[in-house]
């Protein structure tokens, strides 16, 4: 019996390989994608990934899509408050599962599950404790396109940003790098692959500097598209 479940979607990599292994079983119906925008920066948060991406991307792969806007230095408070509002509409309607695409961080993981919890629901977590060396191969291999968006110069060298998340770009990356950036070392947008129906289209903008620390580069819509 395929059971309706909300898919927790960054536009990221980790994001679109566990979706990715969610399609392609017949257990599971994504009846909407969940991703937190920053409202002053109109943008993907974390990520940085502007709005107007996310909505192409989303319509690439024919899934709905459901914005949670957070303020800009978001407490904890209200990010669970905005959180919590959110599922329950879904949890309203009989869904009880959310889907995300953590790999090993333990805490992160008790702290999705014990805020479901709290609210009868569940977590799905498609690729976790799978080796990260492995999923990017398979990321790769399985025709996947992402760039990297944003770089923790404090884990990876600055010139790390704006550029293909490919091969050479994991022969490139420190032995302290985690292939996948799961320690957050640097976070991707994915914009082409086996579960988008068009590539999404964007131009290599400006690389800033913020908080001294994070290095992010600006895709741009190509409106071409």
């Amino acid at each position: 019996m395929t059971r309706n479940i909300v898919f927790s979607w960054s536009g990221g990599k980790d994001s679109a390989l566990a979706l990715y292994e969610i399609l392609k079983t017949e257990s599971y119906n994504v009846v909407s994608l969940i991703t937190t925008v920053t409202e002053e920066y109109d943008r993907i948060s974390v990520h940085g990934v502007r709005n107007d991406l996310l909505e192409k991307q989303t319509k690439s792969l024919k899934l709905p899509l459901h914005k949670i806007n957070n303020p800009k230095n978001c407490s904890n408070n209200i990010y669970e408050r905005n959180l919590t509002e959110t599922l329950s509409i879904y949890k309203n309607k009989g869904i009880t599962e959310v889907a995300f695409g953590d790999i090993f961080l333990e805490d992160v993981k008790e702290y999705r599950d014990e805020l479901l919890k709290k609210m009868g629901m569940k977590g799905i977590y498609p690729i976790w404790q799978k080796n990260s060396k492995e999923l990017a191969k398979v990321f790769i291999e399985s025709g996947f396109r992402a760039i990297t968006t944003c770089i923790d110069s404090q884990q990876i060298h600055k010139n790390f940003a704006g550029k293909e998340y490919d091969q050479d770009f994991l022969d490139d990356l420190p032995d302290t790098a985690d292939p996948c950036g799961e320690n957050g070392e640097f976070h991707t947008f994915v914009y082409n692959g086996p579960i988008f129906n068009v590539k999404v289209n964007f131009i290599i903008g400006d690389i800033v500097l913020r908080d001294n620390r994070f290095f992010y580069c600006d895709l741009i819509p190509d409106n071409n598209q």
